[in-house]
């Protein structure tokens, strides 16, 4: 340094200035002895100042990196409440959306669904797809396969969308379908051509079927979704998954092996097509072990239908009284030859636990809310049938 700049910084200016930096309750400084002594404290005394000022400087710096950081964080906070409990896209917002695929798996839960729906921006909220799918009560009817949606959809959209099997390459099996019925729907969701699955049902389902099922389809296909993606999938995969899940479905319901396996499923298909409530369910299943018991025809009209390959509002006097129909209930003492559907576990239990009673008869005396009514007496059940004409 040389010493014009040290005359600039004399000994009366730098006290002037740095002043009112002087802590007061330092003890006074003596004064320098000579000019030497003057310049080495005006040196010490800038050291000071500037190491208060670089303080001063990082503890501004701190305090707005901290502010920063609070105002990141409350954002964030704010954008994670608004994700769960905020709103939901509107149509116009989903006009100018971005096609996308999206996969629902297998077992997924509705959350799960939801938090990916969510980081992919197609819905705009946790909150409005969990009241979407309350709103359709379709809590647990999410759909495993891959849909083509749009970012920054209405959640009852995407709800709709997750929903509709038609809308999904997957491929569902439900309660009470035929084994034709689910075929028709394997063919429409994989592209398979009808002959690969008939070709497998029509040779007795070797290394796919169990014993007991004596190589028929009907009723080893358990209700359910299944994913039909892949240009892996073939007929005889699906079959055997189906078939799969049924094995493991009736050894949870701990349903008997053997004989005793296949009669379960042919009493609980007749029980779900006979009647359109499971509170009938197990009287439904005592009137048919009942009757099996004394030699009576079961006379139920949902297995003469099956035998024919028409629905049951069909049926003529001269069909019911065809005894060339293995099916026909009307005529035959005994179970049909197969199960005429695929039951649902309900139906399983009430085949297995019927209800305890004598009751010989059953009528449905309102189709619109299901309401049946049992007797043990003939004349009881005629006067009930009147009714109904």
């Amino acid at each position: 340094m040389t010493d014009s700049l040290h005359d600039f910084f004399n000994e009366s200016s730098w006290e002037h200035v740095s002043g009112d930096m002087i802590n007061p309750n330092e003890p006074e400084r003596r004064k320098p002895r000579n000019r030497r002594e003057a310049r080495k404290q005006r040196m010490q005394k800038r050291r000071n100042n500037t190491t208060k000022m670089i303080i001063v400087v990082l503890s501004a710096i701190l305090l707005l990196s901290g502010i920063a950081a609070l105002i990141s964080f409350k954002h964030k906070t704010d954008s994670k409440k608004a994700a769960v409990s905020g709103g939901d896209y509107s149509a116009v917002e989903a006009a100018s959306g971005v096609e996308t695929d999206f996969t629902v798996k297998t077992g997924e839960s509705g959350s799960e669904v939801a938090e990916r729906l969510l980081s992919a921006d197609i819905i705009k909220s946790v909150d409005a797809f969990t009241r979407a799918l309350v709103s359709a009560n379709a809590t647990s009817s999410l759909l495993p396969g891959t849909y083509k949606l749009k970012t920054h959809m209405p959640a009852a959209d995407v709800v709709a969308i997750l929903t509709d099997s038609d809308a999904s390459n997957s491929l569902e099996v439900r309660q009470g379908e035929t084994v034709t019925a689910v075929i028709d729907r394997a063919v429409k969701a994989t592209s398979i051509p009808r002959e690969n699955f008939e070709s497998i049902i029509n040779s007795g389902g070797k290394n796919i079927l169990p014993a007991e099922a004596g190589g028929k389809f009907e009723g080893w296909l358990q209700p359910g979704t299944y994913d039909a993606t892949g240009d892996s999938i073939t007929a005889e995969g699906i079959l055997k998954e189906m078939v799969s899940r049924r094995i493991a479905a009736l050894d949870a319901l701990n349903v008997p092996t053997g004989a005793q396996r296949q009669r379960i499923l042919n009493i609980a298909s007749i029980v779900e097509a006979e009647v359109n409530k499971q509170d009938y369910y197990g009287k439904v299943s005592r009137v048919i072990q009942n009757r099996l018991e004394q030699g009576i025809p079961l006379g139920c009209d949902s297995a003469v239908a099956y035998g024919l390959g028409i629905n049951g509002t069909e049926l003529t006097n001269a069909q019911l009284a065809d005894a060339s129909n293995p099916y026909n209930t009307r005529v035959l003492k005994g179970l049909p030859p197969t199960p005429i559907d695929n039951a649902g576990g309900n139906a399983i239990k009430a085949a297995m636990d019927p209800e305890t009673g004598s009751w010989l008869y059953f009528v449905t005396v309102n189709s619109a809310t299901g309401e049946t009514k049992f007797t043990d007496d003939y004349d009881q059940f005629l006067a009930w049938c009147e009714e109904m004409k």
